[in-house]
């Protein structure tokens, strides 16, 4: 699987000495229900098509915007951005995890319910290395008023990195099982707000519920449901902080449908109700 996304960065690479435009998502306002929103740095490419998001302006307002084949957004930890995904386009993802790197290709045809294509690959994450730095740079130039043309030459270094960790991984790197298990991961802290199941991962990771199981018994020592639980508590726990949201959105917006069973999980996993936890210091 890695070679497939070898092959794609490397024709980035190589067809385009610079994007079309750099788009930087951003969170000085509340995002809108349904946005994509982690706490770790994400970059999009698109590869093929026009991949419309509502995205924020500097003028905090929040608008459609429509990115097309070559150009590139980047979201820094904690931003967000909200994809309308009834187009036809072909996206690819970084995702730049404390322990892992994911790479996911979607494919999307125009009034089809479902993604007809859809390929993932992660590979463990180099820490203390100029990844780090390349990051950090793009995350501080995501707040400058000016941002071209450092954006380019510092999303180019990045996918160059990334590019050569998937040709030549660190020594030590996890075998496929542990691979696969931080890949799925990754899935459940991007997918953390939808209705996801044992099911309905399996079904995308092309593996059976059992298996997936396993995976988790295995690796993370805990079962899946209790690390979709985790994740969602975690982000609960900043959105409190950080939004005046109701208790009953901030449910919503972290993939509890009961705002009853929110309350009674958040406490048992906190020893504070919300309200308690976001009052607190």
């Amino acid at each position: 699987m890695s070679q497939v996304f070898q092959l794609l960065l490397e024709n980035l690479l190589a067809e385009r000495e610079h994007f079309n435009r750099i788009w930087f998502a951003s969170d000085q306002v509340t995002p809108p229900q349904f946005s994509y929103q982690v706490n770790f740095p994400r970059v999009e490419l698109v590869i093929s098509g026009e991949y419309p998001n509502l995205l924020e302006n500097p003028d905090k307002s929040i608008t459609e915007s429509k990115l097309l084949a070559g150009d590139a957004l980047y979201v820094p930890p904690n931003s967000w951005n909200k994809p309308n995904w009834d187009t036809d386009c072909s996206v690819l993802s970084l995702l730049f995890g404390k322990r892992q790197l994911g790479f996911s290709l979607v494919s999307k045809a125009k009034n089809q319910p479902g993604f007809y294509d859809v390929q993932k690959h992660s590979i463990q994450t180099r820490t203390g290395h100029a990844i780090d730095h390349i990051l950090a740079a793009l995350n501080t130039l995501a707040k400058e008023p000016v941002q071209t043309p450092m954006d380019g030459y510092l999303l180019h270094a990045l996918l160059s990195y990334c590019q050569q960790m998937l040709t030549a991984p660190t020594a030590g790197t996890r075998n496929r099982v542990e691979d696969l298990y931080q890949g799925i991961c990754i899935y459940i802290q991007e997918n953390f707000h939808r209705h996801i199941t044992r099911e309905s991962i399996a079904h995308r990771f092309n593996i059976t519920p059992n298996h997936l199981s396993r995976l988790f018994r295995q690796q993370g020592h805990m079962r899946m449901a209790d690390y979709i639980t985790w994740v969602r508590i975690d982000r609960a726990k900043f959105m409190l902080k950080r939004y005046d949201f109701r208790l009953g959105e901030v449910a919503t917006r972290c993939g509890f449908q009961d705002v009853n069973y929110f309350y009674r999980v958040f406490k048992s996993k906190t020893g504070m109700t919300p309200s308690e936890y976001r009052g607190s210091d």
